[in-house]
């Protein structure tokens, strides 16, 4: 859910009762839209003004801070430094904490200082105010061009936000809440229950309307004129219990996960999405879970996005150098012409002439001694010219083994760079990305950026067939399932991986992968024994959803004992080629849908 008012409510009965009377040590702004207050007894305060995460809330999390602290901060030491807080207050469901804090001034004398949050989006805002209420400053100046109605700025007394005629839900009374139900299915018959809620009152999300909704009849959606009597009697009910939940501060931390991952998070139980919601001991520990977990994401993604830049370049720059590489070979091919001419030249020097641009004469390689015109250059002696024909053949003669070699090793790249896309789309956490950026790195597609990254070799200890544990120190694990008949399978998540799982797995073991498209090498580890039919299959159904053909209905994949898979001498990693192998058509499964 988004920080309305009610979450930033439960937030503020959670940190009131630590905090008051606590005395500040400490002050920082590891980034731009987020303070940590320090206070004895290793407790740390986070208020962030962030446009998408807006929060107050304890935190455990370990920040690095910049070399040197950004305006604000330094100006919230001057005035809040050893500050000792007296008193923290959420007007009511207000997207806002205020805290009051008593100070001390240049001159040794007490003073009354208020600092407050505005968590309201992307016009969140971290605001110091004096004694008087006039602003000291703030985390971001909003002037009139920005702002016609309401300018935050040093100097200016504060104000809270207009709520305009909406009124704020937990004022509402029984009677009136009916009256205006009423009124709205009568003159309004069409608006949608949730749109009646948001603008009548202010202090909650969509989401908890839309649950209140769901709440009264199942479902989100509808119109006001379509509620039974039954259904209004309902309705009201439920906006009154949850009035009555917020008043009471009746609030417990559950949060959403959707593939392990925190996707939502709320103070009260919400039913409409028909999931389970996980819940937390407290809001601070849930806040730091859910932001920390979007955090990394956030950072998974940027990392991604530049990966698949420099990958896709690469791609591009080697498919057009091949494009010039074959068209370079193709000239090679008709090289004999020069040869030709060179050898008519040398027969024919009796009759040119120096200074002559042209030689017209009988082709003897033609079955008819046809005449053919050979350009000269005046410039050369008869002679020079034809040594000048000779040598361009020479050259395209010698050319053609080079661009045959250069050909073959732009086809592998292209290859190798198209499953390194591949990987990418299959990459789920920041280590898969850094272990693909490693590889690039390594084989020469991506440039080194900085010290840190030179030599930044894949140090794999060898300590045995599959001791994975020890020998993935400096790089992610591959994928590792247990399928229903006992076996283990390893899937590798990047050519690296691939190429070390095949390596090193038992001679006996199966070697899986989707036919001619990309995808993950798998191993079927066997311990020695002959795998069953099923088994097989099951292997085989993995390999395809982890590659490029996940969403086919069938997918063909070959299989082969590990002892009949070689890797090419210079071969780029994760390339390999196999014998004696057999295939099956399978339908792609994540492993959790195996049965």
């Amino acid at each position: 859910m988004p920080m309305d008012a009610v979450f930033l409510r439960a937030l503020t009965e959670e940190i009131r009762p630590r905090l008051t009377g606590m005395k500040i040590d400490k002050i920082f702004q590891p980034t731009r839209d987020q303070i940590i207050f320090h206070f004895r007894g290793n407790l740390k305060l986070l208020l962030c003004a962030g446009a998408n995460a807006p929060r107050a809330h304890f935190t455990r999390l370990v920040k690095e801070n910049p070399a040197t602290p950004p305006m604000f901060c330094m100006l919230l030491r001057k005035y809040l430094l050893g500050a000792r807080i007296i008193e923290v207050s959420q007007p009511p469901v207000e997207r806002l904490i205020r805290m009051e804090l008593d100070c001390t001034d240049e001159l040794g004398r007490s003073s009354r200082r208020s600092l407050i949050l505005e968590a309201m989006g992307r016009r969140s805002n971290l605001i110091l105010l004096d004694e008087s209420g006039r602003i000291i400053d703030c985390l971001r100046r909003v002037d009139s061009e920005m702002s016609a109605n309401r300018q935050i700025l040093p100097g200016l007394f504060y104000y809270y936000p207009d709520a305009g005629d909406r009124l704020p839900f937990i004022q509402e009374s029984e009677a009136h809440f009916r009256d205006k139900l009423n009124e709205n299915i009568k003159n309004y018959p069409e608006k949608n229950p949730e749109k009646f809620l948001l603008e009548n009152y202010f202090g909650f999300s969509p989401l908890m309307a839309r649950e209140i909704i769901f709440r009264t009849r199942g479902e989100t959606e509808g119109r006001i004129c379509d509620f039974t009597q039954s259904e209004q009697e309902r309705f009201c009910q439920e906006f009154f219990k949850f009035q009555d939940d917020v008043i009471k501060n009746k609030f417990t931390p559950y949060c959403l996960k959707r593939d392990g991952v925190p996707a939502e998070f709320s103070c009260l139980p919400v039913s409409q999405y028909g999931e389970t919601w996980e819940r937390y001991p407290d809001f601070s520990e849930l806040m730091d879970a859910f932001y920390d977990a979007r955090d990394r994401q956030e950072r998974v993604k940027i990392r991604g996005a530049e990966l698949l830049r420099a990958a896709k370049t690469a791609l591009e720059r080697t498919r057009r150098k091949l494009i010039l590489q074959e068209k370079d070979y193709q000239i090679s091919q008709n090289r004999e012409e020069y040869r030709v001419k060179g050898d008519l030249i040398t027969a024919n020097l009796y009759q040119i002439r120096r200074g002559e641009n042209i030689l017209i004469c009988e082709n003897f390689y033609s079955e008819n001694n046809n005449q053919i015109k050979i350009a000269l250059d005046p410039a050369l002696s008869p002679q020079k010219n034809a040594a000048a024909y000779y040598k361009r053949y020479a050259k395209l003669r010698n050319a053609e083994k080079y661009l045959d070699e250069q050909i073959q090793k732009a086809r592998q790249d292209i290859f190798y760079l198209e499953s390194v896309l591949e990987e990418l789309e299959r990459a789920e956490s920041e280590q898969d990305f850094l272990d693909i950026r490693r590889e690039l790195i390594e084989n020469g597609f991506l440039r080194v950026g900085d010290k840190n990254n030179k030599n930044n070799k894949n140090n794999i200890k060898r300590g045995g067939k599959n001791n994975f544990k020890n020998n993935f120190k400096t790089a992610g694990k591959p994928r590792e399932f247990d399928i229903p008949s006992g076996y283990r399978v390893l899937v590798g998540r990047n050519n690296q991986q691939n190429d070390f799982i095949t390596k090193n797995a038992d001679r006996r073991d199966i070697w899986l992968h989707t036919q001619k498209i990309h995808g993950s090498h798998v191993i079927l580890c066997t311990d020695g024994r002959e795998p069953d039919e099923n088994s097989i299959l099951t292997a085989a159904s993995i390999a395809a959803y982890y590659s490029q053909a996940r969403e086919n209905a069938r997918t063909p994949v070959d299989y082969t004992p590990v002892r009949y898979v070689k890797k090419p001498a210079g071969a780029r990693p994760g390339m390999v080629i196999y014998t004696k192998y057999q295939t099956v058509f399978v339908e792609p499964k994540t492993p959790e849908n195996i049965k």
